[in-house]
């Protein structure tokens, strides 16, 4: 989805103060002279061998179509490919692509284990959960994880209904509560 803002003449002068706001929230294509097109831009990080990646993109893909920028972030080459296969706009592999583009973000996708140290059999650095959990952008995970740590509260779902659950929550990040007719978590 697109969010188009239209801006009269009468505040012309103000323009530049709209326009760095919304820059400062979303990435902007300038279409004309008054007009701005407003783009999420959504990362999806996984490692391994990129399936849980590849679902939540599909889906996505469906659900969005071309009116979400996803980057496909992967801990590996196989988790990056399997992304892009999956409808990723674009992909990078390797921490410091997982560094750098985590600064670069409006959202951050991605398991529970994204954001803990040496996670995915060690593929997850520190530096790489550090940079996720630090960013400015807002963070949904899904509370998957293979390791010594339970989540306690949370019941366990299938992916694909956790991938669902995942799209309702972007709308509602993306839209707010009062254009999704539901109350934000």
């Amino acid at each position: 989805m697109y969010i188009v803002l239209l801006i009269p003449y009468v505040i012309e002068e103000n323009e530049a103060k709209i326009q760095n706001f919304i820059e400062d929230v979303f990435s902007i294509t300038r279409r004309d002279g008054f007009t701005l097109e407003v783009t999420m831009r959504i990362a999806v990080i996984d490692g391994q061998g990129g399936g849980m990646g590849k679902v939540i993109i599909e889906k996505m893909r469906k659900e969005f179509r071309e009116q979400v920028d996803i980057l496909a972030l992967g801990t590996n080459a196989l988790a990056t490919s399997a992304m892009l296969k999956a409808g990723a706009n674009e992909g990078a592999t390797g921490e410091n692509a997982i560094v750098y583009n985590s600064k670069e973000i409006d959202l951050i996708i991605g398991s529970l284990s994204i954001i803990m140290a040496n996670s995915m059999l060690g593929e997850l650095t520190p530096k790489m959960a550090e940079a996720i959990v630090t960013s400015k952008a807002r963070k949904l995970l899904i509370p998957i994880y293979r390791g010594n740590i339970d989540i306690i509260g949370l019941a366990t779902e299938p992916l694909p209904h956790l991938v669902d659950a995942l799209l309702v929550q972007i709308k509602k990040t993306w839209l707010g509560p009062s254009l999704t007719g539901s109350a934000k978590n």
